[in-house]
């Protein structure tokens, strides 16, 4: 199906074209309608720097050295020992027992995901939270694609994402206290999507993420990854998770500002 006219217009396409996807023709009818569509040609644009970014090491996290020893103080020396043991001398086992191989492995490396979650008070949910908010946060700052919607108005930012998510975020207008409102967009974190609201403090943004959560509320748990800060928190049916290369007293002030006006 020809894509020349704007009714047509495919970012599918365009998004398989950047990707490197299609076929001679098909690529070469993605070409001939970028050069005509501004929208079609931004999308492309937004889908290489994407690319771009994902591609970046930095945004991988890599075991620490540390594992192994913690793996030990989680089964104890003899019995991590032997299960690594086990697992080496199954993969050297005749074609015909491989596969038995790979499921005792699997299992092997569900138990050991599931003691190290429960020895350090962390579930696996959030810590794959805590890795897409950071990832989207770094994405949103290296593809200049910080708002969907770009305005310092409160009520401005709130109404646009009537029917674009099932809830309705709450957005605060903190620009007295030093934190001016810049936008809102959606965003998607552990495959759902997701409101995020960006406030800036001087140079620094906040991405502050919102979706709905049956955890029962409670104070803010900060942590840092990757030289930036985070706090979650739970409030009124809804999890927040304010990420940002600020430091921790301020980003810490502008999460009181929140809770408090709530």
């Amino acid at each position: 199906m020809p894509i020349t006219e704007k009714a047509n217009c495919r970012p599918e396409m365009v998004a398989a074209y950047a990707d490197g996807q299609l076929g001679a023709s098909e690529a070469l009818e993605v070409e001939r309608h970028l050069k005509t569509c501004p929208n079609c040609d931004a999308v492309h644009r937004s889908q290489r720097a994407l690319s771009a970014a994902i591609g970046d090491p930095a945004l991988y996290y890599k075991a620490p050295a540390s594992l192994h020893q913690r793996l030990a103080a989680t089964l104890g020396p003899d019995q991590s020992a032997k299960a690594i043991t086990s697992v080496a001398l199954r993969a050297r086992r005749p074609l015909m027992w491989r596969n038995l191989a790979l499921a005792s492995s699997a299992a092997f490396v569900i138990v050991i995901t599931t003691a190290i979650a429960t020895r350090f008070n962390q579930t696996a949910p959030q810590e794959q939270a805590l890795h897409d908010v950071i990832q989207s946060h770094v994405r949103s700052l290296m593809v200049n694609h910080l708002a969907d919607v770009p305005s310092t108005d409160q009520h401005t930012v709130k109404p646009w994402f009537n029917g674009k998510l099932d809830f309705s975020p709450p957005v605060k207008d903190l620009a007295a206290d030093g934190f001016p409102l810049v936008g809102g967009r959606i965003d998607v974190i552990e495959d759902r999507p997701v409101a995020a609201l960006i406030y800036r403090r001087h140079a620094h943004f906040i991405n502050l993420f919102i979706w709905l959560s049956t955890d029962a509320p409670g104070a803010g748990v900060t942590t840092s990854r990757r030289g930036y800060n985070v706090i979650h928190w739970n409030h009124s049916g809804m999890t927040h998770w304010a990420v940002s290369d600020l430091n921790h007293g301020e980003l810490e002030q502008f999460v009181d500002l929140l809770r408090t006006s709530s």
